[in-house]
C-alpha cells in the first residue's frame, strides 16, 4: 500500500459507485483530522441495478467516517494518555480514522487491521494525508500479540463478528470498543464506560437511533477495575 494516493483511491470508489467522488475535508467535531470521503451531495435515491450489485459485492464502507469511529477518534484526541507511548491496534480500520487519531495522540506503534484491501488502501491514503505513520495488516492472525490496547469501532454491526471480542483480548492487554449498533455486549467482562453523541459523516440518511455511541472497556491485566481515564464526559 506504500504510496497509495487519493486519485488511486478515487478509482477504487468509482469501480463500485461510478457517480461518486472523494472529497478531502476535516471532520465535524474532529477538525484535527481530514479524510478523503464520499461527496456529501451523493444522491440518496435508488441506485441502478448494476450499481446496486456492485455495492453488494464490494461495498465502499471505507468512504464514510462511521459515527463510532468519529466518536472514538475524538475520545482519543481528548484523552491522549490512553494511547501515548503505547502499542495500539485498530481492528476493522475502515477509513483509518481511529488509527490516525491514535498516531496523532502519540501512540508508539499503530497497526490498522482490516480484511478489505480497499479499506487498507483508504487507511494508507488518509494516514498520508494526515502525515502520520500507520502499519497495515489484513488479518488479525498476523498482528503481534504484544499490544497494549486494541481499538474496535463499528465492528459489531454483524453478530458474526462477536467472536472478535475474545480474539482481541489475545492480542492486547486492554480493549476499547465503540459501537452505536449494539446496546450491550454478550461478554460481561466488557463494561460500558460512557456514551458519545455523534453521527456518521457524511450523513447520507443514517437513522437517528444510531446517533449514540457506547464505549465498552475490558482490561485483561486487571479484570474488575476500569481506569477513570477511559470514561467519556459527553
Amino acid at each position: 500500500m506504500r504510496g497509495m494516493d487519493i486519485d488511486t483511491l478515487q478509482r477504487r470508489l468509482r469501480a463500485t459507485l461510478p457517480m461518486a467522488r472523494l472529497d478531502c475535508r476535516p471532520l465535524p467535531g474532529c477538525p484535527e483530522i481530514s479524510l478523503a470521503l464520499i461527496n456529501d451531495d451523493f444522491p440518496l435515491g435508488p441506485l441502478p441495478p448494476d450499481v446496486m450489485r456492485a455495492v453488494i459485492a464490494r461495498p465502499a464502507y471505507w468512504s464514510l467516517c462511521w459515527g463510532s469511529g468519529l466518536a472514538l477518534a475524538r475520545h482519543l484526541l481528548d484523552r491522549p494518555e490512553l494511547v501515548r507511548g503505547r502499542r495500539v491496534v485498530d481492528l476493522g480500520a475502515g477509513s483509518g480514522v481511529v488509527a490516525i487519531a491514535a498516531a496523532m495522540a502519540g501512540a508508539a506503534r499503530v497497526i490498522a487491521c482490516d480484511s478489505d484491501p480497499d479499506a487498507l488502501a483508504a487507511t494508507a491514503a488518509n494516514a498520508a494525508l494526515n502525515r502520520v505513520a500507520v502499519t497495515l495488516a489484513d488479518d488479525l492472525a498476523d498482528v503481534p500479540t504484544d499490544n497494549d490496547l486494541m481499538l474496535m469501532a463499528d465492528v459489531l454491526y454483524d453478530r458474526e463478528n462477536l467472536p472478535l471480542l475474545a480474539a482481541a483480548c489475545r492480542h492486547a492487554d486492554a480493549v476499547l470498543v465503540a459501537d452505536s449498533r449494539i446496546a450491550e455486549l454478550p461478554d460481561p467482562a466488557y463494561r460500558q464506560v460512557g456514551t458519545i453523541a455523534t453521527l456518521t459523516y457524511p450523513n447520507l440518511g443514517e437513522f437517528d437511533e444510531f446517533g449514540t455511541v457506547r464505549l465498552f472497556y475490558r482490561d485483561t491485566t486487571a479484570e474488575g477495575s476500569t481506569s477513570s481515564t477511559v470514561m467519556s464526559s459527553r
